[in-house]
This record gives C-alpha cells, structure tokens and sequence, in this order.
C-alpha cells in the first residue's frame, strides 16, 4: 500500500498551480500578498488538498510513525479547527505573545549546554532526558537510546518535526508548526514514551485539547496495530486517564515553553492540572 501511494503523493506535489516553495522566506506574510506565503508554502486548491488528505491519511494509519504524512493530512484537514486554535492563543496573554514573537524549537534554538545545567526536576532537563532516552544522541545519551531502542520507541529530535507546506494562512501555518514543534513537550508533561502505546495516549490528550482531525483519527485507528494486552491497558486505564486532563488542562499551546525551562515539572504539571499516569507504559507495545 505504502509502495502505491508515495509515487501518487510524488505527483499530486507536481500538479498545476503547486508552486515551488520560496527557499529564504521567514513565516511571515509576504508584503505583496502574491505567491507563496511562507517558507515552504505550497498553494494548493480545495480538490488538491482533498487528494492530497486521502493519500495522507491511507499512509498514515498503514504506518503511524510516517509524520511527513501525518503532518500532511493535519495541514489539508485542520483549517477550520486551527482558527480556533488561532483564536485561543490571541486571548490568553503568554499565547498572544507566542503568536507575536514567534518562537521556534530547534536544535538551532535550544541552548543544550543550558539545559543540561539546570536542576534535576526542572521541564528543562526533563525535557533533555526525554530526547535523550528516545533517541536523540547528545554526550552523555548512548545508554539512554539504547533503552529507548529496546522499548520499540522511535527515536526523535527537536528537528524531524516537517515544516508546514499546505496551509493558506501564515499566521495558521505558525499555528500547526508550533503544535507539532511541542509535540515532545508534551510527552515529557504527560510523562509519555514513544512506542506505539505512547504516541496514542498523547494523541487522545492532543484529540481533547485540541480538536485536529488527524488527532482525532490518530486517537481512534491507532489502537488497531496493539495487541491484546496493551489494548486492554489503553482502553480501560489510559485512555481515561488521557480525555480527563486533556479536558481539566488549558490550552497547552498558551505555554511558552522556552521561558518555563528552569520551572520544576511538578509544578507545570499542577498548574496544569495534569496527574501522574495510572502506569507505566515503556515496555508496552
């Protein structure tokens, strides 16, 4: 199925009236209001986005771990849903300055040096800890990747996030790109691993808090690859766990993380109204 759909995906990004991506611009509207918006912008019409939603979401439920196309499938279906977004964050004040200031999360941004200083506890170095279980190599990480390795988790990094191509609206763009750069964020709020088990119960919190359709069906069709066991676990104890604090928690895009760091995790996660886990879940698949 994979081996079908990439080459159609190859050629629907070749249609008429896809543009090239501008190379240099920043996520800002252009002054001239003509062509593309943003770094990477793809313009793309109603029946090209609809094309490119269905291939994109065949892809991703053949292989959840596929976020090029998870991350097309959110760009082609959350317009609707990302307004409000837009609209939550202008009204909370750390959001509205996310909005103005536009920060990004990056290897590039992220003082490593600085974080790796910090106390133990602190979202900072918890943060760390989690790239460094999960597979990003920093020098004190092999044995960290290693476990996570054994675990089944996929290994991540602040930058193997895809940079937002198909949505119409710089502002909506910085939107989804923001989501999807504090992804890991929340893995570590929720204290989540990447396996298969983990990324669920992270996309039932994103599907609550933030209603984006590729969540939604991340949340739902997900589940389809666990086996028994982990199915039982996920239906009768996380998934629970997962909708009340995604429904207790503010928006967790409002939260300017880079300015949390030295914060000690526990109490994020108590003014967030977020609680520990009813297990762990690292060595379930």
């Amino acid at each position: 199925m994979a081996t079908l759909l990439r080459p159609v995906l190859r050629r629907l990004c070749g249609l008429p009236g896809l543009q090239r991506p501008a190379a240099e611009m920043p996520l800002r509207a252009r002054s001239d209001g003509a062509g593309p918006l943003y770094s990477h912008h793809l313009p793309t019409s109603p029946l090209q986005k609809g094309l490119l939603a269905a291939g994109s979401a065949a892809m991703a439920l053949y292989n959840p771990y596929r976020h090029d196309m998870v991350a097309v499938l959110g760009e082609t279906t959350g317009h609707r849903t990302l307004k409000v977004l837009r609209d939550q964050m202008r009204r909370d004040p750390e959001g509205a300055q996310i909005l103005q200031e536009r920060p990004r999360i990056s290897t590039s941004t992220l003082d490593l040096g600085k974080l790796q200083s910090l106390p133990e506890g602190s979202l900072g170095r918890e943060y760390l800890r989690f790239l460094d279980v999960n597979g990003h190599c920093f020098p004190y990480g092999m044995a960290g990747r290693v476990l996570g390795e054994a675990h089944g988790c996929q290994r991540v990094s602040p930058d193997t996030r895809a940079p937002t191509r198909f949505v119409d609206d710089e502002e909506l763009a910085y939107v989804i790109q923001r989501y999807r750069e504090v992804h890991d964020m929340l893995h570590t709020l929720l204290g989540m691993p990447t396996n298969i088990l983990g990324e669920i119960v992270v996309k039932w919190f994103e599907a609550v808090q933030t209603g984006l359709p590729m969540c939604i069906l991340g949340a739902f069709f997900g589940p389809i690859r666990l086996g028994a066991q982990s199915l039982q676990v996920l239906v009768s104890e996380l998934i629970p766990w997962a909708v009340q604090n995604g429904r207790r928690a503010p928006c967790v895009l409002n939260l300017y993380y880079e300015r949390r760091w030295e914060q000690s995790l526990r109490a994020l996660r108590e003014e967030l109204g977020i609680t520990a886990p009813p297990m762990h879940v690292q060595g379930l698949a």
